[in-house]
């Protein structure tokens, strides 16, 4: 692993990447998709996803305390269940889930770039600008990580500032008064199952904070720094969250919400500024997602490299000259144009959502069962942050089943290959070893 680079990411760099990804589809194109589940409770349930988020978070910390590494959720795995199949089906759903996060990333990107056109809704012109999004951050990786570090930095400031900006004038027009958004009397009332199930979007938008423990080897002071840039992290990605839900809040209903799901955020700057307001919001979405492409290919492309190094996954030899988490990111972008050009938005998340979810509840037993003798953590914490998971976990995947069966069969199928496959794997390995 000599091609990392210890000390090369400081603090303030490691809570750019965090919220760089954090801060992208998590408001743009996730909060529409949370109002259509949870209607007017929308703002809420950003609060809900945080405090969730937070406890899943402690498994994180206590494993990025004794074993920071690149690619710190492969090390993580393998610590908790041995190198085989357990650790690296999971490390690889984890991987998924992210290269998942960047096709919705980049779908958002194309989405909101539409808008400057009239919201023309093109088959084939939002998925064309997402890849073209992928394949401009991924020359951006192959470069060095103190640019990296400094451009998601710089560009995650912009993009806060921006926002606040927007939430400031959308209040002010409103006198301040923070409220949840009005409802038609036509409009059903989102039942218990939903709201819980919206949950599960909700910790999507803050999963960004994975991306920071995936740089652990490389982030200065890794057993204090990563802790820190967590809490810090998802801390500046809910006062954002909360100040733009009831800015938007203030300016459309919630009808109106879901109905530019998609886009929701720019519709919501036709009241305040008309043309200029959408223009803004544009360009402002257009700089997020860029950081948040760029960001996670930073941290996916690493923690596939330790799992190769790990001889964890299967290594497809390349003749090139580039080192192996360029080699990674070129792979991880090929994934990631694939799923963006064949689903959308919502399909991408529900498959995000159920990964990501399935893999945090892997985690939280391999640090409270596994590793009980070795790391000193409170139980309590991990089985409250397992009970949720599985909770919010259940709750959507019964909605998905009410409303889209192809998304959970094709979720499903995925885990099955992905075990399937490492099974196939180690077997061999192990064949090969024995030979």
């Amino acid at each position: 692993m000599s091609e990392y680079k210890k000390n090369s990411i400081t603090l303030i760099g490691a809570v750019g990447l965090g919220t760089g990804v954090m801060i992208s589809a998590g408001i743009f194109a996730l909060l529409g998709q949370i109002t259509e589940l949870s209607g007017k409770w929308f703002p809420i349930i950003f609060f809900v996803g945080s405090i969730v988020t937070m406890i899943s978070a402690y498994s994180y910390m206590k494993f990025s305390e004794h074993f920071p590494s690149a690619g710190g959720l492969g090390k993580y795995l393998v610590e908790a269940y041995g190198k085989g199949v357990i650790a690296s089906s999971a490390a690889l759903m984890m991987i998924l889930s992210m290269v998942i996060n960047q096709s919705l990333v980049a779908r958002t990107f194309g989405t909101y770039s539409m808008q400057l056109f009239g919201g023309v809704n093109n088959d084939w012109i939002i998925p064309l600008l997402g890849v073209g999004l992928l394949l401009i951050a991924l020359i951006i990786n192959l470069s060095s990580n103190l640019f990296i570090q400094t451009f998601t930095s710089i560009v995650s400031l912009i993009k806060i500032i921006g926002l606040l900006v927007f939430a400031a004038g959308a209040l002010y027009l409103s006198s301040f008064v923070i409220s949840l958004p009005e409802t038609s009397a036509q409009a059903e009332n989102p039942t218990m199952m939903a709201i819980i199930a919206s949950v599960a979007l909700s910790i999507l938008a803050f999963k960004g904070f994975t991306t920071i423990t995936n740089n652990g080897s490389e982030i200065e002071d890794p057993k204090r720094n990563v802790k820190r840039a967590i809490i810090l992290s998802i801390i500046i990605s809910l006062i954002v969250y909360l100040l733009v839900s009831f800015a938007v809040s203030s300016n459309l209903s919630v009808q109106e919400i879901i109905i530019a799901k998609d886009y929701a955020l720019a519709e919501a700057t036709r009241p305040l500024l008309g043309g200029i307001g959408l223009y803004f919001t544009v360009i402002l979405a257009i700089v997020a997602t860029v950081s948040a492409i760029i960001a996670s290919i930073f941290a996916v492309s690493r923690l596939i490299a330790m799992l190769v190094n790990m001889k964890m996954v299967p290594n497809v030899p390349w003749k090139t000259s580039f080192k192996m988490h360029h080699q990674t990111a070129i792979f991880t972008v090929l994934i990631a144009i694939i799923l963006t050009i064949f689903f959308d938005l919502s399909r991408i998340a529900s498959m995000g959502a159920i990964l990501y979810l399935t893999m945090d509840i892997i985690i939280h037993y391999g640090l409270v069962v596994k590793m009980k003798d070795t790391i000193k953590s409170s139980k309590h914490i991990i089985y409250l942050a397992m009970i949720l998971d599985v909770i919010v976990l259940t709750a959507f995947i019964i909605m998905k089943l009410q409303t889209d069966v192809f998304i959970v069969v094709i979720s499903v199928v995925i885990m099955i290959l992905i075990i399937g496959l490492e099974y196939l794997f180690f077997k061999n390995q192990n064949k090969d070893a024995s030979a």
